[in-house]
This record gives structure tokens, sequence and C-alpha cells, in this order.
């Protein structure tokens, strides 16, 4: 085997050495030792409450009748609970469902499918669930954030619940509109499927801003998924998935209220108002509004460093249950407005737009969405299933930078029928369907009016083989006709294999396709005095070609005892291979450019990470991430080359700490959470053409930032947090490029790499009642 001296070299040689002596310490010290100890007694129970299949059941309770034995059921169902001859009648019991007592005669594992109540009806187990883990069993890289792990952070919305989380990155895009980016195994937010409840929702013109209409307390849990997704969700997955459960009605608080307020001037309150109606049907009512109206500019650039901003947003969700015929239903109806202002201080809307006056901006966007699941499971045979998926949304934003504008109006429906059922045993489960999406796209900008329809028509056939912990695998295909991307097929494939104890070893491989959106996907660039240029054939962005990559991923997951509290360790590699991309070329500051791709481009990403409970209330989560992502650019005059994707950190270490104090029997306790976040250095677009006061360095510093929060839990109804982000005041020297010349040609907003608002400090409150 050769070595490449260069490339290691490249990559600081001693760093990935010492990195792969703690790897390779760690696994063989994490390799576990048989061991025996009392019988348990296994299984895993399924929510028979799904819309679409009986899927695993999280926090279940389990414990044995007339006993103070028991525990919860984990992310994959999955429970483990002591066993004795003298135990026989095992209750299983969650809030919102049958309560169900089993007589258990000997000690075989058990499955059991537990169905919704029209009552309702909690018992409370003392056994503290994860807050974050990944999935055991699951044939895919399934990690699961809880509503326990989005309480960590003040989450305000969706595009802020991944600060604790390592499998994620979250950055600003640019350094005046406070739209943060998220990024997956080394790429961008739109080669993510983003979903809500396995419905697409952050896409076309809701890509930049969409995280940010979705507030924090509507979340119930996240699905992270990394790789190649499931065929069932469509073909646009590249990078991975990340699928939003929302609150559910019968499931919710019947009044939850959350104020939150910050140093930066942001203000919100959330409140959720859910009843019953009838034995059968429960709504609820989730309004959420923030605001920010007081300017900040920390860094004395003349810029506001966080926009001023105000944001409406409403919805009402009705749930509706059926135990008796297997039925479960749910329906959304939701309007959002939001208003941003951003720019220079001495900006005036009023007076100053569009003029030279003073640079501003405003970026307005009203959007309607209205969204409907049925799920039928039959009650006498659990494995049958059908759900049917429909989704209506218009989005529309109108906004401007400085001298240059930019509308777009999206209409989107998306529809689906997905059946479920098996093949001889329940080892062999199927899933089949078809779906259909149509987008309607209308942008204005500068160069002139762009639309695009487009529309799909689809089936799909997935099929898993579950051998409980031997070997588990799905392997699924989609057949989809485009209007513009034609006819194609997208395979994809996942499968996991059992080692030794508490150890396993998953393989994906899968193809993804998807059309990008240009201007929408890139409206930091309208934040700079760039010049867009369309390289394609007749300079028409429909002649850009559709976006195809393959994705490969291989995981190691092994979970050890050490001093009696659990922990697991785990190894992720993930290459994606771009068969064709549009290439999004920053490297002249004076134009952005925009062409099919010609050569080489792939992302690979790496990662290491641990997680132990040194104490039963102590939760400590490290993790360490590479990346390597280059693209063949090509000049203007048609010279290669084969660099880095700017502002990409090569290497990442993340640790999260987190501590409860035992609760008493008033419901009280102290929580404590920390995170530190450091970034590698990052390659900047060139910037050798600008004049010498306005030229960067090749890379930019690294970055270490530390945030922490305290919530005091008075009760099981009231809480108090307080928190504080950036706490060590890192803050980015001059992330404006020129700002005191916004309309020359060097003025440019989109180099940022760290945090430009500097320490900011937090307080809020939680009310609930049930």
């Amino acid at each position: 085997m050769k070595c490449n001296y260069k490339k290691f070299n490249y990559y600081n040689s001693q760093s990935c050495l010492a990195m792969l002596g703690i790897v390779c310490l760690l696994l063989v010290v994490l390799m576990p030792a048989s061991a025996f100890g009392q019988q348990q007694l296994n299984g895993r129970i399924l929510d028979g409450g799904s819309t679409t299949e009986a899927s695993p059941m999280e926090g279940a309770n389990v414990f044995w009748l007339n006993s103070s034995i028991g525990t919860i059921t984990d992310f994959d169902g999955e429970f483990s609970i002591p066993y004795e001859e003298a135990y026989n009648q095992l209750v299983i019991s969650y809030i919102g469902y049958r309560t169900d007592t089993l007589t258990v005669l000997q000690n075989r594992r058990i499955e059991h499918t537990l169905n919704p109540s029209t009552e309702l009806t909690e018992i409370e187990i003392t056994a503290k669930r994860k807050a974050s883990k990944r999935s055991t069993i699951d044939a895919q890289n399934v990690i699961l954030v809880s509503s326990d792990e989005l309480l960590k952070a003040a989450c305000c919305n969706l595009s802020e619940s991944f600060e604790t989380n390592p499998s994620i990155d979250v950055n600003f895009a640019d350094a005046i509109s406070g739209a943060r980016q998220i990024k997956m195994l080394g790429l961008r937010s739109p080669y993510i499927l983003i979903t809500t409840e396995n419905i697409p929702a952050i896409r076309g013109a809701a890509q930049t801003y969409g995280l940010s209409f979705i507030p924090g307390t509507w979340v119930e849990s996240i699905q992270i998924t990394k790789g190649a997704g499931s065929v069932v969700n469509g073909f646009e997955s590249i990078a991975g998935q990340i699928n939003t459960e929302l609150q559910k009605p019968t499931t919710d608080d019947r009044i939850f209220v959350n104020a939150y307020g910050a140093v930066d001037g942001r203000y919100e309150l959330n409140t959720h108002l859910n009843t019953k109606i009838g034995e059968r049907w429960a709504t609820g009512l989730y309004v959420h509004g923030n605001l920010r109206s007081e300017k900040f500019d920390n860094n004395n650039d003349g810029f506001l460093d966080v926009p001023l901003a105000e944001q409406i947003n409403v919805m009402n969700r009705w749930q509706y249950t059926n135990p008796e015929k297997g039925l479960v239903s749910f329906f959304n109806i939701r309007y959002m407005n939001d208003e941003k202002q951003t720019g220079q201080l001495s900006f005036d809307p009023a007076t100053d737009k569009f003029t030279t006056n003073a640079w501003g901006s405003e970026i307005n966007t009203q959007r309607f969405e209205a969204a409907t699941k049925v799920g039928w499971v039959n009650p006498d045979i659990p494995y049958q299933s059908m759900g049917v998926q429909a989704a209506f949304s218009n989005h529309q934003q109108e906004s401007y930078f400085g001298n240059t504008s930019y509308d777009i109006t999206h209409n989107s429906f998306y529809s689906t029928v997905i059946y479920n059922s098996i093949i001889s045993d329940s080892r062999h489960k199927i899933k089949t369907g078809m779906s259909f999406t149509y987008d309607s796209y209308d942008e204005m900008v500068n160069l002139g009016e762009f639309t695009r329809k487009e529309n799909s028509v689809g089936g799909f056939f997935e099929y898993a083989f579950d051998n409980l912990d031997k070997l588990n695998l799905t392997a699924g295909v989609r057949v989809d006709n485009h209007n513009i991307m034609g006819f194609f097929v997208t395979p994809r494939l996942h499968v996991r294999q059992g080692l030794w104890d508490k150890a396993s070893l998953r393989f994906s491989a899968g193809s993804g396709q998807r059309m990008a959106n240009i201007f929408t996907e890139n409206q930091s660039m309208f934040a700079s005095n760039r010049i867009i240029r369309i390289e394609a054939p007749e300079g028409k962005v429909a002649n850009l070609n559709p976006e195809k990559a393959w994705n490969y991923g291989v995981s190691f997951l092994q979970g050890f005892e050490m001093f009696g509290q659990k922990g697991d360790f785990i190894l992720d590699y993930y290459r994606t291979e771009f068969v064709d991309q549009v290439v999004v070329d920053w490297g002249n500051p004076r134009t952005i450019r925009f062409y099919n791709l010609e050569g080489k481009s792939y992302a690979n990403s790496f990662q290491a990470e641990l997680n132990y409970e040194p104490l039963e209330s102590l939760e400590i989560r490290l993790a360490y991430k590479n990346y390597d992502v280059q693209t063949q650019f090509v000049n203007p005059d048609g010279e290669v080359d084969q660099r880095e994707r700017p502002m990409t950190p090569r290497n990442r270490f993340f640790a999260n700490a987190g501590y409860e104090t035992n609760k008493k029997d008033s419901g009280s306790q102290w929580k404590f959470d920390v995170t530190y976040n450091w970034l590698d250095t990052q390659s900047f677009p060139s910037t050798e053409i600008n004049s010498p006061q306005f030229q960067l360095p090749d890379r930019s510093p690294t970055v270490g930032t530390l945030s922490a929060q305290v919530t005091k839990v008075f009760s099981p109804n009231f809480e108090l947090y307080l928190g504080g982000e950036n706490i060590t005041n890192v803050q980015q020297n001059n992330p404006i490029l020129a700002a005191d010349d916004p309309f020359g040609v060097n003025f440019d907003t989109t180099f940022v790499y760290g945090p430009i608002f500097g320490s900011l400090y937090y307080a809020g409150l939680r009310y609930k009642l049930n």
C-alpha cells in the first residue's frame, strides 16, 4: 500500500497520528468481554398508532405487576427487564395508549404492539430516557434527538436545534441576514432531505430561511439519517435526511407557555392549547411570535450585527383516533408572516430603499401550508397497514439587498400512498406505493424573470429483513418520471450486521438527484456586489444539468459498560461522489459563476463519537470530525483547478456534558448543560485581485465557542432557564469586506467563519398544565 506523503502532511500529520492512536486505543479498551448476571427478559414494543405502519415505540413503560421493577423502551422500542419465575404479569403502558398486561410463562423474547386509547392514563416509571440516541438495530444509521435534547439549549427554531448534536454543522450564511445554514457530511442543506413528519418541507423557496420558520417548541423529536435515505421518502436525499416530528394534540400538554428573551433584543412567546373533542377527536392551537426591534453594532462596522425582525406563526392541528378500526389521522393548517430588516445602522426603508444614501435590505415572507395524513393499521393483522399523505404550500418572498431585488413565489403539492405488509413472517417486511409532486417557481431578479414548473410521478418498493440483533437489511428501488429530468431509477441499500456483544457494522449505498435552485439556495450572494454569471448553454438556468450523486457509507457501533455505567463508541465514514452538479464558483471576488460540473466533485466525511455516562445523572458526548470536500473548478479561460470547497473546516471537535440532580417528590430538580465547539481553519474564496486593504488570507483562523444552560425545574408544571452562547466572547473581525463602501466593487458579506455578535445571554420560562 502506497502512502501519499504530500497529502498526509497537508492534513497535519501530528494531529492525524494522535487521533488515529486515540481511536485504536478506544477500540481496544471498549471491546467487551462476556459477562454473566441476573436473567433479563428482552423484547420490543411497537406503535400501533402510526399513520403508516407499526413502528418502534420509544419511551413506553414496561414493569412487573405489583412490583417496583420497571424500565422504558429505547429508540428502537427495545427493552430489557430483570426476570424471575415469580414474575408473570408484565404491564406495558404509554400515555394516550391502552395499557396492556401480558402473561409471561417463560423467559422468551416478546414483541408486542400497543394501540391508541380514547382515554388518557399515565403510569410513571422512574427510568431516565436518553436525550439523544442512535438506533442499535435499524439497518439505517439513524440518530434520535428527543424533546429532552432540544431543551438543552434555547432552540427557538429548528435552525437552532442542532447546537448540541455533532452530526450537524451550523453556521451563519452571511454577515447580515442572520440566516443559519446547516451541513451534513460536509454538504449544504440543499443536499439534505428535510421533512416534517416525512413530508418534504424545507426545499425550494424555503431553503435559505425555512429552518427558522419552524418554532422549536412545536418539535416533538428529530430523526437524523446519515447517508442514502429510504426510497419511500423520495429521490432528492443525497447526504441524508432530517425528519421532524411535531407535537401531537393527544400527547402534548393541555396548556404550554414558553417565554424567551435575550440580550440581542430578541423576544419570543410560544403558546400551545390542546383539547379533546369527544372520544375520537383532539385539536391543538400552536401560536409563536418573535420580535427584535433594537439595533446592535458591537463590532462598530456601521452594520447591524443581527437583523430587526418580527414573525407571527400559527398552526392548528387536528387528530382523529379510532383504535377499534385502526385509524389515525392528522390535519394541519399553518400561516406564517416573517419580516426582516438589516443593513447599515442609518438605513431607513422609507427614504433609502433603492438609493445609495445607505445600504439596507428587507426580507418579507408569507407562507401558507395545509397537510393531511391518514393511516390505517389492520386491528386483527397489525403488520398490514396503509397510509396516505398530502400537502400543499404557498411561499411568497419579497426582498431586496441594497439595489438588488429578489422575489420568489413557490407553490408546491406533494402526495404519497404507502402500503406495508410482510412476506411469510414478520422478519420479511415490504413497503410499496406511489408519489406525486408538483412545483411552480416564479422568480424575479435584476437579471430578469425566471419561471419553471416541475412535476414527477413515481413508484417505490422496499424490502426489509429484520433478524433482530443479527442481520438487518433494507433494499429499495424507486422509478420516477420527471418532466425535466426524464425517467430514472433510484436504488438504495442499507445493511446492518451484528458482530459480537453490543457491536454492529452498517453499510449503505444509494443514489439521489435533484434540480438546483441557484437563486433561492444562494441568496447570500445578493448581499455582495458580485456579478451573477450563468454559464450554461444559451446562458439559461433551464440548461443547467440536474444534480446527481452516489453516497456510500460504513458505520461501526460498539456499546460497552465501564464501572457499571453504559456508553457507546461510533465510527462513521461516508463518501459522496457527484456525477452531475451545478458548481457554485466564488473564486473571483467580482463574480459568482454557475456552471455544469466537468470533472470530479466529492465529499469525504469521517466522524468518531463517544457517549458515556460516568454517573447515573451525568452524560458526556465527545466527537471528532474530518472533512475532505473538493470540486473541480474551471476558470473562464478553461483552466481546471481541483480544490477544496470554500468555508468548510477540515477538522471539528465537539464536547457536550449534561448533568441533572435527583428529582424530588415535588418534581423539582436542577439541570446543567455545557457544549464546546472547535472549528479548524476554513479556506476563503480568493480575494487576490482586490485592493490590498480588502485582501484576505488564504484561510480563516480557528474558532472555539463555549455555550451553557442552567434549568431550574420547580415542579412538573413550571421551570426557568438561563443560558449563554459563545460565553468566551469570540468575534470575527471585519466580517463585512469594505463595509465603509457598500456600493463599491469590494463589498462582500459572505466571508463568515465565526460569531459576529459576541457573547449572547438569554433567559426564559416554561409553564405547562396537563
